[in-house]
């Protein structure tokens, strides 16, 4: 009888659609100011209507995941905030994600709270969206993600008008939001004056951070930054 090779099929290269990495300030979340190496994936099934990265929708290169790696160590900081587009979207980040972890990097994870975060490595911290009707995508909030947050994650509102402001208040109570992670509000740039944020803050005595994006007080709506 004639033997038969068995054919073993390598496995496929790990790899990520990936739009920029760089190097740069963290703009946002309780980590701001911090140096951070960024790993911005392409593509996002969403469309909210004040996006700031519509320019990771599409495009990008697949890099591997030894690539990633060796560009992430030249920066020489521990933090690297894994952001989109949606990086949830792609199934390989959440390899990603864990082996960055492995290799003693503080990782942090920038999502939109529309995919599955069960799957996220406990010792990733997720900043997740939860997504108000001024985004235009409130009904894509994926509510069972609340469930899955504890201390090391944040929560994030990004808001556009006082709407979106009521909007979150009552999220806030209906889900018992405040004590399970920290809660950050933030102003849609060119939408709502921080000012204006900043005073419902106060006189509501909401124990929330308020937030505005770091990187564009210093560069503005740059690229990369």
């Amino acid at each position: 009888m004639t033997a038969v090779a068995e054919t073993v099929q390598a496995p496929s290269e790990r790899r990520l659609r990936i739009t920029e990495i760089f190097f740069s300030l963290q703009g946002e979340s309780s980590r701001v100011g911090l140096p951070t190496v960024f790993v911005r994936l392409t593509g996002c099934p969403l469309r909210c209507t004040w996006c700031d990265t519509e320019y990771a929708f599409h495009g990008g290169g697949y890099r591997s995941f030894d690539e990633i790696f060796d560009e992430i160590a030249t920066h020489g900081t521990p933090y690297v905030c894994v952001t989109g587009g949606e990086p949830l979207a792609q199934r390989e980040c959440l390899g990603l994600l864990r082996e960055l972890s492995d290799r003693g990097y503080k990782v942090s994870l920038e999502t939109s709270g529309a995919l599955d975060i069960s799957g996220v490595d406990a010792r990733v911290s997720r900043i997740m969206d939860l997504k108000a009707p001024g985004s235009g995508e409130v009904t894509r909030n994926r509510w069972e993600n609340i469930s899955y947050l504890n201390a090391s994650d944040e929560l994030k509102f990004v808001l556009a008008d006082r709407a979106d402001y009521d909007w979150a208040c009552d999220v806030l109570a209906q889900h018992q939001l405040i004590g399970r992670c920290p809660v950050l509000f933030s102003p849609v740039q060119g939408k709502l004056a921080p000012a204006d944020l900043a005073e419902w803050v106060l006189r509501d005595k909401l124990p929330v951070r308020m937030q505005v994006q770091l990187h564009k007080v210093i560069w503005g709506n740059v690229q990369g930054r």
